[in-house]
């Protein structure tokens, strides 16, 4: 705990030097609107914040690769996990660029790099797992309470992974990748065979489970969503299994009528996705979402109102995406470029390169 409690200084420091202040914002410039965890070519880890240009406002040294993370809905501040199996959450001051204050998953727990707050912006809700037992819980904080640990609901499985609060303020929906780990070994997963993912719907008043839904393939690991402004999910999968096979990797989820769907596109449509997706954005004035594949190359757009499949887009290895007000999407790639995507699946245009490894997510700032 003493080696901890000096990481925690350390940064708080290191951050207090970083404002975005420092990094010459003007009024001229365009505004904040995003974060995300990036890698630099000495493999340091930081936290940047960019703007709809591609243009870097302020970067936060870090002592661990962190994740995704999300915006409190009223006290300007945003809040990144570290990646599984990391043990902290970054809550981040977004008036002035700098770190506030690191809160810890708790012993034995660790976290897998997902949260969301509460309408009100009075909870934070953050995936975790209890790695003695292998079990996975949602961990609920009082944000307004400087993020004290209140309970936690188990969510009868394990890996939860990303989760998003249903447009009715009172609902979770919860991606459950059904992969053990433990931090003494790791990413490695402990339990490719037993595997039992999920999507799940839980009151996030009582930790009710409401609704599951399971995969086709109990190897189809459901780790990345999101959910449309009427209730619609459409959840990525990550296949665990054999290569040669390529199932289904995308799920529709309408928590109004209960039904679940997965998408299975044409043979070489599907191959071309690499049994793998790492982010997924549904347009909040289109009906369009996209998916990342990085091991494909490629972006996958559909409409999520009916699950008709619409253009697969060429673009080395993207990881995050977010929803633009114009229809379109911003698009991180690990080799450094953030890209422009349209709905209408031109060819994506570079708004910037960086000498960075962006992670997997953009962070809506």
């Amino acid at each position: 705990m003493q080696r901890r409690h000096f990481i925690q200084l350390s940064l708080l420091g290191v951050a207090a030097a970083c404002s975005w202040r420092s990094y010459g914002l003007g009024p001229g410039q365009s505004p904040l609107r995003f974060l995300s965890s990036v890698n630099d070519a000495q493999g340091e880890h930081f936290i940047v914040a960019a703007n709809a240009a591609g243009e870097e406002l302020f970067r936060l040294s870090v002592a661990e690769r962190c994740h995704s993370g999300c915006l409190h809905p009223r006290a300007g501040q945003a809040v990144i996990m570290s990646r599984r199996p990391g043990i902290n959450l970054y809550v981040i001051n977004m008036l002035d660029g700098t770190l506030e204050t690191l809160i810890e998953a708790g012993e034995d727990f660790h976290f897998y790099g997902h949260g969301v707050f509460s309408q009100d912006g009075t909870r934070f809700y953050a995936t975790a797992n209890h790695y003695p037992s292998g079990e996975g819980y949602i961990r609920v904080y009082a944000a307004d309470e400087h993020y004290r640990h209140l309970q936690d609901f188990p969510v009868a499985g394990m890996d939860p992974h990303e989760l998003r609060l249903h447009p009715d303020g009172q609902r979770l929906v919860i991606a459950m990748g059904g992969i053990q780990t433990h931090p003494d070994y790791g990413r490695i997963k402990l339990n490719l065979e037993s595997m039992q993912p999920a999507l799940i719907v839980m009151d996030r008043h009582n930790g009710a489970i409401l609704q599951r839904c399971e995969p086709s393939h109990h190897q189809l690991s459901c780790h990345h969503l999101d959910i449309s402004r009427d209730g619609v999910v459409i959840a990525g999968y990550q296949f665990e299994g054999p290569q040669w096979e390529t199932p289904p990797l995308i799920a529709r989820l309408d928590t109004d009528t209960g039904a679940f769907s997965e998408i299975a596109l044409p043979g070489p449509e599907q191959a071309r996705l690499g049994n793998y997706t790492a982010s997924v954005a549904i347009s909040r004035h289109s009906p369009v979402a996209a998916i990342t594949a990085p091991r494909g190359d490629c972006v996958m757009l559909l409409d999520y109102r009916s699950g008709e499949p619409l253009h697969i887009v060429p673009l080395a290895d993207p990881g995050g995406v977010l929803a633009d007000q114009d229809g379109s999407f911003i698009v991180s790639s690990g080799a450094g470029g953030l890209f422009r995507v349209e709905a209408g699946g031109a060819e994506p245009q570079l708004l910037a390169q960086h000498a960075v490894h962006w992670d997997n997510h953009l962070t809506r700032a």
